[in-house]
């Protein structure tokens, strides 16, 4: 067999022997040298790519947005670590989010959910601590409220981005005309009156706007916190629902009549984002509504109206404490992730004081994270820019989600109840507050539904018995905690 990897010669004895390739010692040299060579490139392209990539999941707000394209910054700073986003509306965010987590799928490194989550999915084990935190983080710097909401065993779950409370937004300029003087801290009664006199549906302004579509989240943030206002709330501390309560009648009977009276055509199905609109292009006289809009409604480059508005607390009646929504939406680190230490660097750069002054520099200060740092709001530029911040410093240092209702409760929480049955809850309630506000079903029959649901989801759920459980209308056993 002729033999094609090594060349023979015919030697003077008739045998073969081997004869050496011309140059084959150089051809060894040059080989390894070219191998080495193509090694070296290979390690060198290998270091360029070594750096971590984190997947972030965001919701598509203002603030995340500007974080966004400010991001480029970190990388700057941190060449090691590429981001990649995805940016999502509220809804897709919170079903991308919460299949990924609840199967382990390990998608993202980085996720923003609200304080809700942030308690029910750290005692699910779904959450990394966020350890170690840097000193010069300042933690003691997060507004009390908002610290205590990401917090859960004495661990931090989550770094607050932004937070909010409720306030009143109205028109000033509606207000002269009417001759009111609007109250800092109004009644419903008073809101009532406002409405009434502000309200010229024929020239295209409501007396007030509502959120009415139907979602835990939507209607059910400002409907709790209404009721709240009448010292209502959800469960008692035995867990039982309050919500076929006088206290619920009469809070809801307002939102309703309120609705249908002065409000806008298309209130049961307009959530934030519709009412927003309407309110920066004139149309809403009264918006109760987060104090996240402030940092739109006064900004000139988006509201037609910004040298028109003015600001006052959410309304209350019977119970003062009442009226005080909390929500913040934070980074959190999945269980899943195998980037914990870069998702955090990100993270706590995202979130801190320095980032917060970036913004303001070079996005507006009008348009800065809001709602989470005393420091904050001792930033004079802040202060001259949005005259809104006292108000809604103080707005979040009031909220109370651990005891803030009239009667003793089980549950964290201020216009949600942090249980993982509590999307399923409000979502089924709002729908039939939606259906209130269409006509479709009384007040009083909206709730009685309401409280057989819930009632028939908490007994599903194993929180009590039927056997211990009172009747929709029995009195309630617990003690005013005031």
């Amino acid at each position: 067999m002729l033999n094609h990897d090594k060349r023979r010669t015919a030697s003077s004895s008739g045998m073969t022997k081997k004869t050496p390739e011309p140059g084959l010692k150089f051809g060894k040299r040059l080989g390894l040298a070219l191998a080495a060579g193509l090694f070296a490139s290979v390690a060198t392209a290998h270091a360029a790519k070594a750096e971590t990539e984190i997947s972030i999941a965001a919701i598509n707000n203002d603030a995340l947005i500007t974080l966004q394209r400010l991001s480029g910054e970190f990388e700057r700073q941190n060449p090691d670590i590429k981001l990649r986003w995805m940016i999502l509306d509220e809804n897709t965010l919170r079903q991308r989010i919460t299949m990924d987590i609840a199967t382990r799928g390990g998608q993202f490194d980085l996720i923003t959910i609200g304080n809700y989550e942030v308690q029910v999915w750290a005692k699910q084990n779904w959450l990394a601590p966020l350890n170690p935190i840097p000193a010069s983080y300042r933690l003691d710097d997060l507004l009390p409220a908002v610290r205590q909401s990401v917090e859960r065993d004495g661990q931090v779950w989550g770094l607050p981005i932004f937070a909010e409370s409720a306030m009143t937004f109205y028109r000033k300029d509606l207000f002269e005309k009417a001759g009111i003087t609007p109250s800092p801290h109004p009644t419903f009664d008073q809101i009532r009156e406002y409405a009434e006199k502000i309200h010229e549906p024929a020239n295209g302004v409501y007396g007030i706007c509502m959120r009415g579509q139907a979602n835990w989240g939507g209607n059910m943030a400002l409907v709790t916190t209404l009721v709240d206002g009448y010292g209502g709330q959800w469960f008692d501390d035995h867990w039982r629902p309050m919500l076929d309560t006088p206290e619920w009648r009469r809070g809801v009977s307002w939102y309703v009549d309120m609705a249908r009276k002065y409000g806008p055509p298309g209130t049961a199905s307009s959530g934030f984002s519709e009412n927003l609109a309407l309110t920066v292009s004139g149309h809403c006289g009264m918006w109760i509504d987060s104090t996240f809009a402030s940092s739109i409604i006064f900004n000139p480059r988006e509201s037609g109206v910004a040298d028109k508005m003015g600001y006052m607390a959410s309304p209350v009646a019977d119970w003062q404490n009442g009226a005080k929504w909390l929500w913040s939406w934070v980074f959190s680190i999945p269980e899943t992730s195998r980037k914990k230490e870069a998702a955090l660097r990100f993270a706590t750069w995202a979130t801190s004081k320095e980032y917060i002054r970036m913004a303001g520099e070079q996005a507006g200060w009008v348009r800065i994270p809001q709602g989470t740092r005393v420091s904050t709001y001792q930033l004079p530029e802040y202060q001259q820019a949005a005259p809104f911040a006292s108000m809604v410093e103080q707005a979040i240092s009031a909220a109370n989600p651990i005891d803030g209702t009239r009667l003793p409760k089980r549950y964290v929480g201020a216009q949600f109840v942090g249980i993982p049955e509590f999307q399923a809850i409000g979502t089924s309630v709002g729908q039939q507050m939606a259906a209130a506000i269409a006509g479709n079903v009384s007040v009083n029959e909206a709730l009685r539904r309401s409280q057989n649901t819930t009632s028939r989801i908490m007994m599903q759920s194993g929180y009590y018995d039927r056997d211990v459980q009172q009747p929709a209308n029995a009195a309630p056993a617990a003690q005013p905690a005031n």
